[in-house]
């Protein structure tokens, strides 16, 4: 889970305040694949503890990729959440910190954790800007099909340069 403040036009019912980073706003709770895709996003008040939105990211999980059997998950969610998994068939991992000090990067902690990095790339995700949850779960979707799409074609940066053959005659 990431939690993000909010702009002054989102309601007071729709966020929190996250406790252990002393954040006022919402906070994201993100599955992705292996491979980096998107599988579900929930979008809740910050002060939702991480085992009531992993139980709900489970669900919607279950839902729409009934196909996923085992998830990792980082050390926020408790036993509750893999009892939960258990119950709607997923298996649920906790992958712990590493003890070593400095920066030491996780496998399966940091498909994640990039993810998170590559949101906040997007302007309209720095902050939560969006009147209601919903529309703040399609920005994700909508900055990661972005991140996707450049990936593709290649495109490391969006530009608005004209590239040109010759540099020694700009255009």
């Amino acid at each position: 889970a990431q939690s993000v403040k909010t702009s002054a036009n989102v309601a007071e019912v729709s966020q929190g305040i996250d406790a252990s980073k002393k954040i006022k706003g919402r906070k994201r709770h993100v599955a992705k694949d292996t491979l980096g895709l998107v599988l579900a996003v929930i979008v809740t008040a910050a002060s939702v503890h991480d085992s009531t939105g992993g139980k709900r990211l489970l669900d919607e999980l279950a839902t729409s990729h009934p196909s996923v059997t085992k998830v990792w998950a980082d050390g926020g969610y408790q036993n509750s959440v893999i009892q939960h998994g258990a119950s709607r068939g997923i298996d649920v991992e906790v992958v712990k910190r590493s003890t070593t000090k400095g920066f030491q990067p996780q496998k399966k902690r940091w498909v994640i954790e990039r993810t998170f990095g590559w949101l906040m790339q997007n302007r309209r995700l720095v902050r939560d800007y969006e009147a209601l949850p919903q529309r703040s779960r399609t920005m994700v979707h909508w900055a990661m099909a972005n991140k996707t799409s450049r990936e593709l074609t290649g495109e490391s940066a969006p530009t608005w340069r004209i590239e040109t053959g010759d540099s020694d005659n700009p255009a």
